[in-house]
């Protein structure tokens, strides 16, 4: 039978503050934003603080808030952060 499976992780996109973010989860418990880069086009929104970004960005996917001791940029522009999700009643 056709089958396709794919182990790439589900990416959710989200704006924040006008810019494109997309948040996946690499790796369980940690999770990965990047913002797009807007094709270098030097007009854009006023710019923000990244990490300040990344925060929003990860909320706006996930609805779960990063923790900040666990956060970290590489050198490409990539947050990475373990999230604390509310529990679900």
């Amino acid at each position: 039978p056709d089958q396709t499976v794919s182990r790439a992780p589900t990416a959710v996109q989200a704006t924040v503050w006008g810019r494109v973010w997309t948040v996946t989860q690499p790796t369980p418990g940690l999770f990965k934003a990047v913002r797009d880069n807007n094709n270098l086009n030097p007009y854009g929104p006023p710019a923000r603080l990244r990490t300040h970004q990344a925060m929003r960005a990860y909320k706006a996917a996930t609805g779960c808030r990063a923790i900040y001791a666990t956060m970290y940029q590489n050198i490409s522009g990539e947050f990475f952060a373990q999230l604390d999700c509310p529990a679900e009643s």
